[in-house]
C-alpha cells in the first residue's frame, strides 16, 4: 500500500522552517531531505527515520522495524503531533548522517 499525498504533506508540515524538509516520491513512496541528506521514509503512511546513536539517545527507547520488506531497521515514529521533539529528532539525525557521496554524471 503506497503512502498517500496528504499524510506526506502532514508529516512535512509537523517540522520547523529550520529544519527544511523536502519530500521525493521514490519507488512508490517517500524520502524525506534535510540540508542535502536523505534522513527519512515514509513508508505505509507510516514515519521511519534512519538510526543514528544520537536519535537512539534523544528517543530513549525506540521502536524499530523495517519500512519495507528486506530494508535495513529504522526508528519507527508515531509522535507526529509533536512539532518540536520530531524537529530536534531530525536535527539530531541530520548532523550524525554521513553527507551522500556525488553521483557520476550520465554521459
Amino acid at each position: 500500500m503506497a503512502s498517500s499525498q496528504e499524510f506526506v504533506d502532514h508529516v512535512v508540515e509537523q517540522f520547523d522552517s529550520k529544519c527544511g524538509v523536502t519530500d521525493k516520491k521514490m519507488f512508490g513512496e517517500y524520502g524525506l531531505f534535510s540540508g542535502g541528506k536523505m534522513f527519512a521514509l515514509i513508508c505505509d503512511d507510516q514515519l521511519f527515520i534512519k538510526p543514528t546513536a544520537g536519535g537512539r539517545e534523544y528517543i530513549g527507547t525506540p521502536v524499530e522495524a523495517p519500512p519495507y520488506p528486506g530494508a535495513k531497521s529504522c526508528f519507527l515514529i508515531d509522535r507526529l503531533d509533536d512539532r518540536a521533539w520530531l524537529s530536534e529528532l531530525a536535527r539530531i539525525s541530520v548532523r550524525e548522517l554521513p553527507v551522500p557521496r556525488p553521483r557520476k554524471k550520465k554521459k
